[in-house]
């Protein structure tokens, strides 16, 4: 995909085919480890470290590419590509020790690289936990890649990634089909979501709108029947060393793994990246003994961009995690980062609410969102935004249906039923955003919303008091939770597709018209594929989290057609 001037570095000039490059070889390392780095770099040429023999001693065996490959945020040019070495046993993430490493990368058309096209090496150390990050440049468009790296006498596993088709052209496949995901808890249960998004072998990317980890403590925030495995390290993570141990773990897991190594993921970040419902200044689970939250906000933050294959490199000096890709003339997505600059969310609809001043973008991202929709030519015009912007209003339920939903919303339990957490929270800038919508006169705007574990298919209507009659502005799918909490995990653990929860599911779409489906049990994840012709979602249920073999069933599909911002139920994708 390619970046907007306004989100992405400027590109760099391709070095030829087949040339050895160094990509932000010493972020984050410090003056004695870059002389004793380039030292060991040096070394390299004459010892063959490039071709997979060892400069350093105390590797283990089959260890040094434990937290596997990933690659994210493709071009029509460029793609990252990312893995983490362990030098020694001793040097585990988190751990701050371990010498610097050379570590080679390559690129080529084929798995058995007997065509590389890109060749170069860096040198990674504890002051980036050994992650390793490469924005490989000089690629051709519209195009499959394999990647591996070597290190320590190890190669990889081997990665497949693709670049985006070229600025104004079609894909040669006429789509771009994606999965969505969100809200991953390893404590309760597997990731066989994962699983089933890679056996499909016809994914373009993935979509991840955030909650890639949990910040809680073991048993804090389990499944029903409690951990189904437990956490590292054990306590609420908070210091650097604890967001990069649990990102590290998260980093095990073989499903996660796979489908990393499998396509390119495009990444954005919810709350528990760093704390329960977060903002600019604080977290609803953040206490003073923990220390500055400004401090807990960047140790996160850091941990985050060393993990994630995501382009940005650091919020410092003005950086930012939010940007802009676009799959050739097809569809332009804008990731938004909702948890930074916000304001603190209201506690009931004191006025705030609908105050231009409380804001869930901030002003610079609003702009910058704002012009991105009013000059781009795509088809679709896509947001990955990581908590619902629909409005839904809550009807009267059994009070244990009620309780769950309003966690899961964040609605004020006093009685209130605007969802304070999400966009509903933020009504005043909510509807400056539609008023930038309307005004574009284009429609074809689909949200990819994560973020409360349930599934969602809405027209995003321009007053929802007065649906269909002043019109919509956009649709929205929303995507259930890989593994995290839902409304039946909620209320005691019952069966999915209680009855509770499905007189739920009839209130709500009877309240809000413009929510046209809704499944509130069932985890799993989505496909999207946008053509020419239409936006389609496809929603899938994991049969159950709790086996790491679990099947998956497909629930419903939605489609909407092209200039229409409207939604009709479809038959399941090919």
């Amino acid at each position: 995909m390619t970046a907007s001037p306004a989100s992405s570095p400027a590109p760099s000039s391709p070095a030829p085919p087949g040339s050895t490059e160094s990509a932000h070889p010493t972020a984050g390392i410090g003056r004695r480890s870059l002389l004793k780095a380039g030292a060991l770099a040096g070394a390299a040429v004459g010892t063959g470290v490039l071709a997979g023999h060892s400069a350093l001693a105390g590797a283990a065996p089959g260890v040094v590419f434990r937290h596997g490959v990933a690659s994210g945020d493709p071009m029509a040019d460029r793609v990252i590509l990312w893995t983490r070495v362990t030098p020694t046993p001793q040097a585990s993430p988190g751990s701050g020790i371990g010498d610097p490493v050379v570590v080679a990368w390559e690129v080529a058309t084929d798995p058995g690289f007997t065509s590389p096209v890109r060749t170069g090496s860096l040198v990674t150390d504890a002051g980036r936990d050994h992650t390793v990050k490469v924005d490989c440049t000089g690629l051709a468009p519209d195009r499959w890649y394999h990647y591996r790296f070597r290190a320590l006498g190890e190669v990889s596993r081997t990665g497949r990634t693709r670049t985006a088709p070229a600025d104004g052209a079609m894909p040669t496949t006429g789509r771009w089909r994606v999965g969505v995901v969100s809200c991953s808890n390893w404590e309760a249960g597997y990731f066989s979501g994962y699983r089933h998004l890679e056996a499909r072998g016809d994914l373009d990317a993935i979509i991840e709108l955030g909650d890639y980890i949990y910040e809680y403590g073991r048993g804090e925030y389990t499944a029903a029947a409690g951990a189904i495995r437990p956490h590292e390290p054990p306590h609420e993570i908070v210091t650097l060393a604890d967001y990069r141990i649990r990102l590290a773990q998260y980093h095990t897991d073989s499903d996660l793994q796979s489908l990393h190594a499998h396509v390119p993921w495009i990444c954005t970040w919810d709350d528990h990246e760093v704390a329960n419902d977060s903002w600019e200044h604080g977290a609803e689970n953040h206490q003073p003994h923990e220390g500055p939250f400004h401090d807990r906000k960047a140790a996160s933050a850091q941990a985050y961009f060393e993990w994630m294959p995501v382009r940005p490199e650091s919020l410092r000096d003005g950086g930012h995690l939010y940007r802009r890709l676009r799959w050739g003339s097809l569809a332009e997505i804008s990731m938004l980062d909702l948890r930074s600059y916000r304001s603190k969310s209201p506690d009931r609809l004191d006025g705030r609410a609908i105050d231009q001043t409380n804001t869930m973008t901030g002003p610079e991202q609003f702009d910058w969102l704002a012009r991105g929709l009013n000059s781009s030519t795509a088809r679709w015009n896509v947001i990955g935004n990581s908590v619902m912007v629909t409005p839904v209003l809550i009807p009267p339920l059994d009070p244990r249906t009620t309780g769950a939903l309003t966690e899961l919303l964040g609605v004020p339990r006093e009685g209130i039923t605007y969802n304070s957490d999400q966009w509903d929270g933020y009504a005043g800038e909510r509807r400056r955003l539609f008023e930038v919508i309307r005004g574009t006169g284009n429609r074809n705007h689909v949200f990819l919303t994560g973020d409360i574990h349930t599934s969602w298919a809405n027209e995003v209507p321009f007053d929802p008091a007065d649906y269909p009659g002043a019109g919509t502005g956009a649709v929205e799918f929303v995507t259930p939770s890989i593994t995290s909490n839902n409304i039946n995990d909620m209320v005691g653990g019952l069966p999915e597709g209680n009855p509770l929860s499905q007189a739920a599911q009839g209130a709500l779409t009877g309240v809000n018209r413009h929510v046209r489906w809704a499944d509130l049990d069932r985890h799993g994840f989505t496909v999207v594929e946008f053509t020419r012709d239409y936006a389609h979602a496809d929603y899938w249920a994991l049969v159950a989290r709790e086996d790491p073999n679990s099947g998956a069933y497909p629930m419903a599909s939605w489609r909407s057609p092209h200039g229409t911002d409207r939604l009709e139920p479809a038959g399941l994708l090919p």
